[in-house]
């Protein structure tokens, strides 16, 4: 009887707590990415921030299959987000060429990691209605961290116009559809 309830007891915490451990999971990846841009290995960082994204779609994933949804759920992941794919992918095109721009591409390098923050401020704040408004920061962090495989490929002036449209994306008042 007592060996049941605390089974019983563990298998409820373990359940309303495997959504949040994958967020963390994401948040470790976004932290190694970020040490491996300052250490230089760009393309492990850039990898990083790819398995961050698929931790981030499976924790929400596993929130709504286990019933476990809890506002904390909601914070933390905003949390985690700001980390894998704000400040990751802004480090890593620094890193890669938004630096040869000086301050101005120090200054833009901010300004996406602040809409990123903005966006995911605004967020935490509505109602879940079945959209988004403005582009999501994991979309965006995505984009920017995909964009780094064309650095031989574009003119350097191309990734900091992205940054700024990114930027400018996530915290403009367009909706769109959750899928």
């Amino acid at each position: 009887m007592f060996l049941s309830s605390v089974l019983d007891v563990t298998l409820k915490k373990i359940k309303s707590q495997t959504a949040n451990v994958i967020t963390l999971i994401n948040l470790s990846l976004g932290g190694f990415s970020i040490i491996s841009c300052i250490k230089g290995e760009l393309n492990l960082a850039l990898l990083l921030i790819f398995l961050a994204a698929l931790a981030d779609r499976f924790d929400g994933m596993a929130a709504r299959l286990l019933n476990s949804e809890s506002e904390l759920g909601k914070q933390l992941d905003s949390m985690c987000d700001i980390i894998s794919f704000g400040v990751a992918p802004a480090l890593l095109l620094y890193q890669g060429i938004i630096f040869d721009f000086g301050a101005p591409g120090t200054f833009f390098t901010v300004f996406y990691i602040g809409c990123g923050a903005v966006r995911l401020a605004k967020f935490n704040i509505t109602e879940n209605n079945g959209y988004f408004t403005g582009l999501p920061i994991t979309a965006a962090g995505c984009l920017l961290t995909l964009s780094f495989l064309a650095i031989p490929h574009l003119a350097s002036v191309s990734f900091l116009f992205l940054m700024i449209i990114l930027s400018f994306l996530m915290v403009s008042p367009f909706k769109l559809k959750k899928v």
